[in-house]
Formats: C-alpha cells, structure tokens, sequence
C-alpha cells in the first residue's frame, strides 16, 4: 500500500482538473452521454492503464518460479490486492480531482486521504488510541485501513469482505465524483 500511495495519485490528478482548468468540462457534460458513464469511463481506462502496469511486472513472476518454488496462489491473490488497492486510490484520486481545478492541490489532497486510510490501520496509531479509547473503537477504526483488507491479499486469502471493502470504497468515491462533477454543472 506504501508503493502506491505516490503513484496512483501521480496518475488520475489530470483526471477531472484539467478538464475544468481548460474549460473543457462543460464541453464533456454538454455531450448525450450522463455523467456517471463519464466518470465510470475515464475511471475505468485509468484504471486499465494502472493494471497494465501490474501486469507488465510479470516476467518478475516467471523469473522467480524459474529459480525457485515460490506459492503461485500468494502471487496472483497479491495482483488482485494490489489492482483492487490501485483501483481504491485511483477513485479517491478522481473525487479530489473533481473537486478543484488545480491538479497539485488534487494530488496532495488525494495523498492526505490515502495515507489516512493507511494510518487508520498502522499498529503504532492503533495502539496510541487503544490507550485513550474503548476497543470497539478502536476495532471501528481499523475497519477503514486499507492495510486491514489489503493484509489478507499478502498472504494469499481472498476474502469476500476485502473484495467488498475494496468495491464499496470505489464505488463510494465515484458518487461523490458525480455530485462534485453535478455541481459544477449547476454554476
């Protein structure tokens, strides 16, 4: 999830940004297409785009099953992590995109709100609020980490409450993409 954390955000900050820095937003919304099929398009082939990289890296794969036995689950159950964790950040990226027209402030902002979602799950913080907090909250907390749902990934378990964590986050971050994107219609 640290690897990611600079690099999805680099990607999608142009995403809505631009199209609004170049007056181009109008222009977009004004075509017979509804906005959710504009956000859900440019998401999807960012999205693409991201996962071409993942899997571009696969010769390393070849490389090490070729000079060891390494467990092949562990590997493909760590490219679903880590295309679901990209496909995570790249909508948080799209929300703060839609949100100002410079993409500096996007990716910053984008990066502010990756990195909580780290921390919310990072034992040292974990540990600091279980000293002044009950544990349920606590539990609530770490429930929002990426690292929590991203962990089971790393070790090979596809879980269904992962894929759904990692599904309702983006699928979160698009809604508020399209009332952000709807917004700026109205002005």
């Amino acid at each position: 999830p640290w690897l990611f954390l600079f690099l999805v955000p680099a990607a999608g900050m142009r995403l809505w940004s631009e199209e609004r820095r170049m007056g181009t937003l109008e222009l977009l919304l004004t075509l017979p297409v509804a906005p959710w099929q504009a956000i859900l398009g440019k998401f999807l082939a960012s999205w693409a785009f991201l996962v071409l990289a993942l899997v571009l890296t696969f010769p390393i794969v070849v490389t090490v099953n070729w000079l060891g036995d390494p467990d092949n689950g562990v590997i493909a159950s760590g490219y679903v992590g880590g295309a679901l964790l990209a496909g995570a950040y790249l909508a948080i990226t799209c929300m703060t995109s839609a949100l100002t027209r410079n993409q500096v402030i996007a990716f910053i902002l984008a990066v502010v709100l990756c990195l909580l979602l780290i921390l919310c799950g990072f034992s040292p913080l974990t540990d600091l609020l279980a000293r002044f907090a009950s544990p349920a909250l606590v539990e609530f907390v770490t429930r929002f980490s990426v690292l929590t749902h991203y962990d089971g990934f790393q070790k090979g378990v596809l879980d269904a409450r992962d894929l759904l964590y990692f599904a309702s986050l983006m699928a979160f971050t698009l809604f508020a993409t399209g009332v952000a994107i709807r917004a700026q219609r109205g002005r």
